[in-house]
């Protein structure tokens, strides 16, 4: 009997254009696909090590790193129980889906949530939260670096200055910017920092990562918090002591891992990170060229996603949809209060210029069809102008 053929997932043509997963590279492909190894053995304690001293510089942090077979969303839970129990005061920073997110895992877990709400769009009022810093003693504060949703960087230096001499941790899911916007952990004073491999780290999905300070093991040790088994960081920094995770980890996804930081480390990672902010804002000037203006009227824009207000009367869903049937073309609406309003392009991992010159001649083929008018090229030359 002759053997099956492996149906292909994506369509001739595809181009993954969300803000995670995205695209992975053939190399990152390939180290994917090698054998899979004894995760006890030397082979894979080497893999590790190897892992672990690439994404040290990328988080900015002398700890250790702790690998989980999880998704970003189970880092973010892994984040807070390891900290926080029933009764513990936490405060959610939010601006956008994935801080409501965390807000919603504190509640889960028993844990009181006082939340500084920022409107989606908008960059975090630092007052309003030194203002809630100054009436409680909370466990943690908990916030998104890069939220997704709308685009929206926190500035988490400043954040880290108003718990630097607090008993108070900073927590901080980086699942969306690592890799393509600056983090220096240790600098900043961030305690607990969480991602994971399917955005700028250029890889599957299915690897998740933490980076805990000194100071945030003091309270990790201290008792207090809500029992855990799998996502117990203790358990997993005492493997990593070893050169080990505690349980299964995500064999082959440490091996894409570790071609994917060879391809970052390579081009140099301060190049890595001007490269994402530089093809960001050339898509939102080409953007603003063909009549889509950026959501939200915060200043500090997202290197890695870029999120365009959708003209009335138009509907996101509708340029998501026509963009897939039209294009092949991939990119995000938006499954919250904005649903309909925005429409959401990913910035990150392996793109260069070529990728946002075609999305925008993709857009500006798909959008006059829809009723929106625009000049034709006027999108593209605006990109490529900036990019001059």
């Amino acid at each position: 009997m002759s053997p099956t053929a492996i149906p292909n997932l994506a369509p001739d043509g595809y181009r993954l254009r969300l803000p995670g997963p995205t695209f992975v590279p053939e190399r990152v492909l390939q180290a994917s696909a090698q054998m899979v190894v004894n995760h006890r053995g030397p082979e894979f304690r080497g893999a590790l090590a190897k892992a672990e001293a690439g994404l040290q510089p990328i988080l900015g942090t002398k700890n250790r790193i702790l690998f989980y077979a999880a998704s970003g969303s189970g880092m973010m839970e892994a984040a807070i129980v390891n900290v926080a129990g029933p009764g513990d005061e936490l405060l959610i920073v939010t601006h956008g889906q994935f801080g409501e997110r965390f807000a919603t895992i504190a509640q889960a877990v028993g844990a009181k949530a006082d939340v500084v709400a920022t409107q989606w769009g908008d960059d975090i009022d630092l007052a309003a939260v030194e203002a809630h810093l100054k009436q409680k003693d909370y466990r943690a504060m908990v916030v998104v670096h890069n939220e997704s949703s709308t685009g929206i960087v926190a500035d988490l230096a400043k954040l880290g200055a108003l718990v630097r001499d607090r008993r108070t941790l900073l927590v901080v899911d980086s699942v969306s910017g690592l890799g393509g916007i600056e983090m220096k952990q240790d600098e900043w004073g961030v305690d607990i920092l969480v991602s994971a491999s399917q955005k700028a780290l250029m890889c599957p999905p299915g690897l998740g990562l933490a980076s805990i300070s000194p100071k945030a093991w003091e309270v990790i040790n201290g008792g207090g918090r809500l029992p855990s088994f799998y996502w117990d960081f203790r358990r997993a920094q005492a493997s990593a002591e070893k050169g080990e995770t505690p349980f299964t980890p995500a064999v082959s996804l440490v091996g894409g891992l570790l071609a994917a930081l060879d391809m970052i480390h390579t081009e140099g990672l301060h190049q890595v990170l001007a490269r994402h902010k530089k093809l960001a804002n050339a898509l939102r000037a080409g953007g603003a060229a063909i009549g889509l203006s950026d959501f939200g009227a915060g200043q500090r824009k997202s290197s890695t996603v870029v999120v365009f207000d959708v003209p009335a009367p138009l509907d996101g869903a509708t340029i998501v949809r026509e963009l897939y049937q039209r294009h092949r073309t991939v990119i995000a609406g938006a499954r919250n209060r904005l649903s309909g309003k925005v429409i959401r392009i990913g910035t990150m991992g392996s793109i260069d210029a070529d990728t946002i010159y075609t999305d925008l001649a993709h857009l500006e083929d798909v959008l006059p069809d829809l009723g929106h008018k625009l000049n034709p090229g006027a999108g593209v030359a605006a990109a490529r102008a900036y990019l001059s």
